[in-house]
């Protein structure tokens, strides 16, 4: 595990937001008169762009996705954001690369400011060099333009340069742009979705991956 600078998704491989997501999902199809009592079925709502899951899983025209995301982030802004954990082995896997002198981005659909909050608040922020993720009007919800505007805004050389997810996203977006890709198996993703996209390792665990980097720094 050679690179020397390392992209992570953030919901589903640094943090659960389970409760945060499908819970502010519910309260926006409430808004839109659609009752949807069992938060599991929303799960995969976690990871994708949620316009585009919006427009995909309901059959919403644009107009309608926009009214169901902005319902969405009127609670999740205030209260979804913080229905969330860490991931067990998250900080010391952190730490493990910080101190082997690695650079580490985040690199989230999620609205950047959204997705600094949570590292904020969850206290793991000072781990990155900068936390990427989209804009509120939908500007790099797609994974493929968001690693390509980090890659060149840190000019970044892709050939050293690591993308760690757990949904088809992440990989595609990161082999799109000249990466190797990682995907971890303790997220949202199926194993069936992540081997489909030939990933360069395939993680189960995070004490997997953090092994990994620990035998061939």
């Amino acid at each position: 595990m050679h690179y020397q600078n390392i992209l992570f998704d953030l919901d589903g491989t640094l943090t659960d937001p389970r409760l945060g997501i499908t819970r502010s999902v519910q309260y926006a199809l409430a808004k839109l008169g659609i009752d949807e009592p069992d938060l599991v079925a929303l799960e995969h709502f976690i990871g994708p762009p949620l316009l585009e899951q919006f427009m995909l899983a309901y059959g919403f025209d644009e107009a309608w996705g926009w009214e169901a995301l902005n319902h969405y982030r009127d609670r999740f802004k205030v209260t979804g954001i913080y229905e969330n954990q860490v991931f067990d082995g998250v900080v010391d896997l952190l730490e493990t690369l910080v101190a082997q002198g690695r650079h580490l981005y985040i690199a989230t659909s999620k609205p950047w400011e959204f997705a600094r909050e949570i590292a904020r608040h969850f206290d793991f922020a000072r781990h990155f060099k900068v936390i990427y993720g989209s804009e509120l009007d939908g500007t790099r919800t797609n994974k493929v333009e968001l690693i390509r505007h980090i890659l060149e805004q840190e000019r970044l050389d892709p050939v050293h340069t690591l993308m760690i997810g757990d949904r088809k996203h992440d990989l595609i977006g990161g082999k799109l742009n000249g990466l190797d890709v990682a995907a971890v198996g303790y997220g949202f993703g199926s194993r069936e979705e992540l081997q489909a996209e030939q990933p360069t390792w395939h993680f189960e665990t995070l004490a997997e991956l953090r092994g990994a980097f620990l035998q061939m720094p």
